[in-house]
């Protein structure tokens, strides 16, 4: 069987900002900022309160914890004139602490929450708090927790899959089948491509799946090439990613005769995580989605130069977090932390490119997409400076 996690980091993550040493800026906020807070910033220090899975059990939630906690404290120092007063609680990964840890930040006086890390925990925490008129930018991704007062910073299938699906179409590939894993992310992902290619202006040619092991690959994938043969499928968009069907689903598609640029493959997930998947024969001139790579990179040296150690996928989130209100508070002081001014159409500039919280409490991000040619990562469509264009 392909790994199956009984708890579940987010699949596709990636970063965000607004960072002075960096050479960015965040966008100018709209007229929302000014109209919904006091009009400037009196220098005093901003409480916020940073919910990380702390004192858990698992060292792997301690390792994330200390990640989140490095990059914010990065974030604090390159935000120049705006003072941060940032105070850590531990949820330990759980929902009833995560739901106790926001209260008690909120009796602290924090103005806004930034954490927790896990999709149930922010549901908690959300929750904890929403009469109290806080909001809380978790680091999840995954949307059924988002709305109200839960805003999620993480990397939405939705996100990725507009992106995708929007340069499919500009390239004139409309005829898209969705191939997908049977679990619960894979149906969220297939139902987030299905939306993103109609949407765009594409027409769904087919939805494929299979049974999620070795031997059910092995049997489908036979019927899921005859399908796209048969509906004159030009793309083949799936779900899978490297450790569970990416592999071996890709072999046997090539295997089958689906390859490109006959049928153009398309990942939802990042395919160059681990670098090892980059060789797979089987993913050669496949499109994915990435951030900006080299705004990411900078936030990569940063991290390094300051903890001696490479900076986790996930922890550009709390970078962003950081900045966002601060780049918020810099223009209408503390009083216009609000949804407001969170969602404005602008949105900020971060360490993996531009980003913005909508109102439905998910995350636009500005992504580049990449192909996979020899075995090496190649940007065919540069990430957006702006929500202008790019399928947003």
């Amino acid at each position: 069987m392909f790994p199956v996690l009984s708890r579940l980091l987010p699949r596709i993550t990636q970063l965000a900002l607004v960072v002075a040493s960096f050479g960015l800026a965040a966008c100018q906020p709209g007229t929302n900022t000014a109209a919904s807070g006091s009009s400037t910033y009196n220098g005093a220090p901003v409480p916020v309160a940073l919910l990380v899975p702390g004192g858990s059990t698992d060292t792997n939630d301690n390792f994330i914890a200390q990640s989140l906690e490095n990059a914010a404290r990065l974030a604090i120092s390159d935000l120049g004139g705006v003072k941060i007063d940032l105070r850590v609680y531990n949820t330990q990964g759980l929902p009833d602490q995560a739901s106790s840890m926001a209260n008690k930040a909120v009796n602290d006086g924090a103005k806004v929450i930034l954490g927790p890390f896990f999709a149930q925990e922010a549901n908690a925490a959300g929750a904890a708090v929403a009469s109290r008129g806080i909001d809380v930018l978790s680091f999840s991704n995954n949307p059924d927790v988002a709305g109200r007062n839960v805003f999620i910073l993480g990397q939405t299938f939705g996100s990725t899959a507009r992106r995708l699906a929007s340069y499919a179409v500009s390239k004139g590939l409309t005829r898209i089948m969705i191939v997908h894993d049977p679990d619960a992310a894979g149906q969220i992902g297939m139902a987030a491509i299905q939306s993103a290619v109609i949407a765009t202006g594409g027409t769904v040619a087919g939805i494929e799946t299979y049974e999620y092991s070795q031997n059910g690959v092995v049997q489908a994938v036979h019927g899921i090439a005859a399908s796209a043969k048969a509906s004159n499928a030009q793309a083949l968009f799936l779900t899978a990613d490297n450790s569970g069907a990416l592999p071996l689903l890709s072999q046997l598609l090539m295997e089958n005769g689906l390859t490109a640029p006959g049928t153009q493959f398309i990942g939802l997930s990042r395919w160059d995580i681990p670098a090892a998947t980059l060789a797979l024969p089987g993913v050669q001139g496949a499109w994915f989605a990435l951030p900006d790579p080299a705004t990411n990179q900078q936030f990569q040296t940063r991290y390094q130069a300051a903890y001696a150690a490479p900076a986790p996928i996930y922890a550009g989130f709390a970078y962003d977090g950081i900045a966002a209100i601060g780049a918020i508070v810099k223009q209408g002081g503390t009083g216009s932390l609000n949804a407001a001014s969170l969602t404005q159409a602008a949105g900020f500039v971060g360490v993996g490119g531009i980003f913005r919280l909508r109102s439905d409490g998910t995350a636009d991000r500005g992504l580049a997409v990449a192909q996979i040619q020899n075995s090496q990562v190649v940007i065919v469509d540069p990430a957006p400076t702006s929500f202008d264009g790019a399928g947003f």
